[in-house]
């Protein structure tokens, strides 16, 4: 029945599956929405996937619904089946009213009478009655709101009285076998280094070792590289490259970016794709005859013994499809420290006073042909063709179950200035939309970037209904993988603090400049009354307490673990502590740091030697490395 679902009697399952009623001939058809053939306008969305066992598709619309996502299945026989559809009604957490994240289930065309995403704070199955069903049927979600509904997986089951697991351990099982999957993973081969995490970090440092001879497989979750310097995130990538001594460090971060140059006072955060350019990281590392490039997998499990990783599994973010990958080094550019963390790596984290997560958005102006010409939006054609006619008005629905600002200040509204700006210009494109400062930025990611949405929706709502402002203006595209800033951090022979910025404390074995000030984020207070514990603006730090001069070299220290013997790390989970996160975060710095790893692994194999011993007894081999091109 193709990759969309599997039929299986329900025999040999008893033992994963809740309900005391299953009977050996049930018949089941199980739909993982991620395998669905066609997305239409829905987004597969991964984010939280290690909590839940399986990606989800969002109907991420921005108010306008979005087109149906389809697949087919074939009904192993005629008759009655009970539907069970795997959602959530994402404001339930906020006991907000309203159910913004409507959708149906169509089969051949028809709703069932249920309607989805209206129950019910977390993920569980959602009871859609009953269809008669024959032969070969079309499914379908159909989106009712463009306000964030969210579909995991459906389930058709021949015996009515049958439920589903809701144990995320069980439910797994369940999953797996009834779509077939085997109990082992396949063997993806060996490696000299496997680098997981495709954002700046984890890029160069593959593209770093592979040009220095090293067999490197890439491991990225997402269908792009780049990460927050990703179209999907856009976060502009700062910090200086190229510097004395090693004015070598930084050729591949320039080479795999676009060749734009920001002015003073320009903004570039949340702008169109192209100014991120996915298409150019993916070809210079398709290019790379050492890289092996694990596109769309995520790594789920480490097999560790005698504190060294021998290998990883990854899980493909659409099939589900499992790979175990072996290697002598790893590098952890997850950004979430994933790999050190179920390593058993030392590591830093609590989760209080953190900085939080940003979902950057835009906004165009209707009656403005070339920002048309320009839109990303998910209903371009339609918005065109009204425009063309001299249509421009561009209503939004009221937005009861957001944040309710029509009584407060907020970025955007009239007469309130937020760092120099007012108006639109304060409004879109500004990394200060930020939540989650107290809450685990890895395992309630959703509900974090959830709260970004109601804030967004909930100003937006405000600007155009409550205050009747820019009535061509409309949302034109909103990030809905967030832009992490602070998580675990993986613990070094150094563990690097602001105040050795400040200080200008010397390493011997400086490797990667860094320029960016002790940039740390807080609740905004001008915007905290009433959001007490659900802030979303945040505050930065700065003053010449903040400020290190215009430079640091950072040391290679800080790159490897304490601990796990064949463990680097590169990008903002490396070795810092809570204040030391600021000035090292940035991308560009980020990714000088992954080009020093991606040496230094190359030195770890001709010397078969650890990360630690590079320093220790090899570091002058890896001072020669640092000062020789890095880009072709």
């Amino acid at each position: 029945m193709g990759n969309t679902s599997l039929l299986l009697l329900s025999g040999g399952l008893n033992s994963v599956l809740a309900s005391s009623n299953t009977s050996s001939s049930s018949e089941f058809v199980f739909l993982e929405a991620e395998q669905f053939e066609k997305f239409g306008g829905w987004n597969l969305d991964q984010q939280s996937m290690d909590k839940m066992g399986s990606p989800y598709l969002l109907a991420h619309g921005l108010g306008i619904p979005v087109e149906d996502a389809e697949t087919e299945v074939e009904f192993p026989s005629a008759g009655t089946y009970r539907v069970w559809v795997r959602t959530k009604d994402w404001v339930a957490y906020w006991k907000a009213p309203g159910t913004p994240g409507k959708f149906q289930l169509l089969i051949n065309g028809k709703p069932l009478k249920e309607t989805f995403g209206t129950k019910g704070a977390d993920w569980h199955w959602h009871d859609g009655g009953t269809v008669k069903v024959s032969g070969k049927q079309k499914i379908s979600l159909h989106d009712l709101t463009g306000f964030e509904g969210r579909c995991e997986a459906i389930l058709f089951c021949k015996d009515t009285n049958f439920k589903p697991v809701h144990d995320i351990a069980a439910l797994t099982k369940f999953r797996r076998k009834l779509l077939g999957l085997p109990d082992h993973p396949d063997n993806g081969g060996s490696f000299d280094l496997i680098v997981v995490g495709g954002g700046l970090a984890g890029t160069c440092a593959a593209i770093s070792a592979a040009r220095n001879g090293v067999k490197v497989a890439l491991v990225q979750d997402r269908p792009v590289l780049g990460g927050n310097g990703s179209s999907e995130v856009r976060v502009w990538p700062e910090g200086h490259t190229n510097k004395q001594p090693y004015p070598h460090v930084g050729d591949i971060v320039s080479e795999i970016l676009p060749k734009i140059e920001k002015q003073k006072g320009q903004v570039l955060n949340g702008v169109e794709a192209k100014y991120y350019d996915d298409s150019l990281k993916l070809k210079i590392v398709q290019q790379e005859p050492n890289i092996t490039l694990f596109i769309e997998q995520r790594a789920i499990d480490v097999q560790v013994v005698d504190n060294k990783i021998n290998g990883i599994v990854i899980q493909h973010t659409r099939t589900a499809r499992q790979t175990q990958l072996k290697a002598n080094y790893f590098a952890d550019c997850t950004g979430d420290a994933v790999i050190g963390f179920k390593a058993g790596a030392d590591y830093e984290y609590k989760v209080e006073n953190l900085m939080g997560s940003s979902n950057l958005f835009n906004v165009l102006d209707a009656a403005n042909s070339e920002e048309v010409l320009k839109c990303e939006c998910k209903d371009k054609s339609a918005l065109a063709m009204k425009t063309e006619i001299g249509e421009y008005a561009q209503p939004f629905p009221r937005c009861p179950w957001a944040l309710d600002l029509k009584d407060k200040p907020f970025p955007g509204r009239k007469g309130v200035e937020t760092y120099g700006k007012e108006g639109l210009q304060s409004f879109a494109n500004s990394w200060y939309w930020e939540s989650g400062f107290n809450k685990n930025q890895v395992t309630e990611i959703e509900q974090i970037r959830d709260h970004n949405f109601r804030a967004m929706y909930g100003a937006w709502d405000v600007i155009k209904n409550v205050d009747k402002m820019y009535p061509n203006h409309r949302l034109g595209w909103s990030a809905f993988i967030a832009g992490k800033r602070e998580s675990r951090r993986l613990m070094g022979d150094v563990v690097l603090d602001a105040e050795d910025f400040k200080s200008q404390r010397k390493f011997e074995d400086g490797s990667f400049p860094c320029s960016w000030g002790v940039d740390l984020h807080t609740p905004k207070k001008e915007f905290l009354k009433g959001f007490e514990g659900n802030e979303f603006i945040a505050e930065f730090t700065r003053g010449k307490e903040y400020e290190y001069g215009n430079l640091y070299w950072a040391p290679y220290r800080v790159l490897y673990s304490r601990n796990i013997s064949n463990l680097f790390m590169a990008g903002r989970n490396i070795s810092v502590t809570k204040t030391g996160l600021g000035p090292v975060r940035v991308m560009r710095t980020c990714g000088m740091m992954g080009e020093v790893v991606g040496k230094a692994a190359s030195v770890c194999i001709k010397n078969n030697a650890s990360p630690r011993q590079v320093y220790e007894k090899h570091f002058d081999q890896l001072k020669t490395l640092l000062n020789t091109p890095g880009s072709k």
